[in-house]
């Protein structure tokens, strides 16, 4: 499956709500490096799985699923021969201790759950493995149970420790002694029992300082009774250490002497954990698990795109059994969109195993490759304006496209003159639907709703809109192209039907009114002054079209009865008495601020920065212009 596809249909924000789902870490690298299945097989396989997860997810149950977090990571260490640390190797045991639980808990639910529970007899038996784990790793520390020798070690320990505690005990109870002591108490230091001692008396002490208080008024003092004994201690420490590593490194080395099993049930632990979350996540938005095809046909029943929950308007669609193209039309902002993202994001839902948001009867096709073209393709880095990045992408598609691939074409041709747009449209989607590809295209141009319409193999669907409210209801109906929305809303604002019924003969012939009208020079005349109570603008003021509430910029105020107003990138001539101020120049723009810049748009502006400093291309340019001027003037 191509990234731009899995990109422009969000398919990671997919990806990202499952992984939050997922127990290991080691989960969320395998849920990454999943791909989408093209084999109708796997995308069986996975549908079945994540199906009889849900069953059990809903039944409330829970996988006994432990010592997952970071099982990799530890498996990872046991190969390199790092010893592991006692907690380390009590969460290795918990996880060789699942794989029986996991046995054991889908034994139980292998009516519910085939599939999974084929998985979990599969599962490796680590009992002797775990149990020596258990016995010798108590409360995270080598038990003294380990070995003979650590226990013999930790036993004298003690009674060492015991000895010296009778000792400097003696030590601080003589009365010889009281002056000097700061504290009457025994006090571990550098792992050696000392008595605190005032300062002023550390060199009448027989005896070692072996540390000082931060302000040196009380030193840490090794009578010399306890030397030996003391001696003894660090030599018992040294052995219980060394005792521990060994049974450290017995019991890391027998998980490594079974690493293949136990990567083996990392992995089969892995997918479950994936699976899981797979179910998990289809709770989330009440899915379901769809019939899947390989010929080439949707029914989506009541379907709704995930990210917008239950608040979605629920889509009805169908392709692929009647007719292999669809094209939608409707008013901006009404859906379509919409409908391909769902169409698109539905349909990688269920190739790579999740469930989905629809009516059960649903049913999806499995497709080798789904190709999409939608969205701002402008390239500033490859210089491609919005159009030319479109062209760019649809070549690359109709390169690659042949039967059994989805194609979904948001807004096809738009962004250049509508005759050229709308005529490369149709050429482009008759060569999509000869390479055999599945076509679904959304847009506002009149002739492809017509191609749609005549075409044998396609069919016109549109948007419904509320004629009441003139607002879109974002519902799919197949089948109809409707009228006009425009001229629909025109008679509902009350405009002439004189006026309708020309606009709707534009549409029909393009013949155009074109003989110039006469005014008398009087009747302009009345209205050419300026009275006292209008205002006369500046250029650059920000002004309101009355009667059509756009905005505009004054352009040039003679005082005359008419103002030059740029709105919608061209220079009017407006009335007055129809625009009102909004603000002056002088409060948008600063002193010295150059206002021509505002009335060009920014290739010309770009031109221009191009000839001052010289640039080559911009004077060939020029120089093209200037010639094709004087041949036009020399046809006449």
């Amino acid at each position: 499956m191509n990234q731009e596809t899995l990109q422009k249909l969000q398919f990671d924000r997919i990806i990202n709500d499952i992984s939050k789902r997922v127990i290991g870490e080691h989960t969320k690298e395998r849920l990454r490096q999943m791909k989408i299945a093209t084999s109708i097989d796997i995308v069986k396989v996975r549908q079945q799985e994540t199906s009889e997860a849900r069953l059990i997810v809903d039944s409330g149950q829970h996988v006994p699923f432990m010592g997952l977090i970071q099982i990799n990571r530890l498996m990872i260490q046991v190969e390199k021969g790092i010893i592991l640390a006692p907690d380390e190797l009590i969460e290795f045991a918990d996880f060789l201790r699942s794989n029986r639980m996991i046995q054991n808990f889908f034994e139980k639910n292998k009516f519910q759950a085939p599939l999974l529970s084929k998985y979990g007899q599969a599962l490796p038996n680590f009992l002797t493995v775990e149990d020596n784990i258990y016995e010798k790793i108590q409360k995270n520390q080598v038990a003294d149970s380990a070995s003979k020798k650590l226990r013999r070690f930790r036993q004298k320990l003690k009674e060492v420790e015991a000895e010296i505690e009778v000792k400097l005990q003696k030590f601080l109870r003589n009365s010889s002694n009281q002056t000097m002591i700061q504290e009457r108490l025994i006090v571990q230091k550098e792992g050696r029992l000392t008595v605190p001692i005032k300062s002023s008396f550390k060199n009448k002490i027989d005896g070692a300082v072996i540390d000082q208080s931060r302000n040196g008024q009380t030193v840490f003092v090794e009578p010399q009774m306890v030397n030996r004994l003391n001696e003894q201690i660090e030599n018992l420490k040294y052995q219980i250490e060394a005792e521990e590593y060994q049974v450290l490194a017995e019991l890391t080395g027998s998980l490594s002497e079974q690493a293949v099993s136990i990567k083996n049930s990392i992995d089969a632990i892995t997918m479950m954990d994936l699976i899981f979350a797979r179910a998990k996540y289809g709770r989330e938005y009440d899915g379901i698990t769809p019939r899947v095809n390989k010929d080439e046909q949707i029914n989506i029943i009541k379907g709704r795109h995930p990210f917008l929950g239950k608040k979605a308007v629920p889509l009805n669609f169908n392709l692929g059994k009647d007719y292999r193209g669809l094209v939608i039309t409707g008013a901006n902002a009404g859906g379509k969109t919409v409908v391909l993202k769902t169409v698109g994001l539905l349909t990688l839902m269920m190739m790579f195993g999740l469930q989905i948001p629809a009516d059960s009867e649903s049913e999806l096709a499995v497709f080798d490759d789904i190709f999409v073209d939608m969205g701002d393709q402008q390239n500033l880095d490859n210089a491609l304006s919005t159009f030319s990045g479109h062209m760019q992408n649809i070549a690359s598609i109709l390169r690659k496209v042949n039967r059994n691939t989805l194609i979904l074409l948001d807004e096809i041709g738009s962004g250049t003159e509508p005759n050229e747009g709308a005529g490369l449209a149709i050429a482009i989607m008759e060569s999509l639907y000869q390479k055999g590809g599945l076509l679904v295209a959304t847009t506002h141009y009149g002739e492809i709703k017509n191609f749609a319409k005549q075409h044998e193999d396609f069919m016109p669907a549109l948007m419904k809109f509320d004629q009441k409210t003139l607002t879109p209801k974002y519902q799919l109906q197949i089948g109809q192209s409707g009228d006009s929305q425009a001229l629909w809303i025109a008679r509902k604002m009350k405009m002439s039907k004189a006026l309708i019924q020309t606009a709707s003969k534009y549409i029909d012939t393009k013949n155009y009114a074109n003989k110039k009208t006469i005014f008398s020079h009087q009747e302009g005349l009345e209205n050419d002054k300026l009275t006292s109570n209008e205002v006369q603008y500046q250029k650059g003021d920000r002004v309101q079209l009355t009667f059509n509430g756009k905005t505009g910029l004054v352009f040039e105020d003679d005082g005359q009865s008419r103002v030059q107003v740029y709105v919608d990138r061209n220079i009017q001539s407006i009335i007055r008495r129809r625009i009102k101020l909004v603000n002056s120049a002088t409060e948008l723009y600063p002193n010295g601020y150059d206002l021509d810049q505002l009335f060009s748009d920014f290739h010309e502006r770009k031109e221009i920065r191009d000839l001052e400093r010289g640039s080559k291309i911009a004077q060939k340019k020029l120089d093209q212009s200037a010639r094709e001027r004087r041949n036009k003037k020399g046809n006449f």
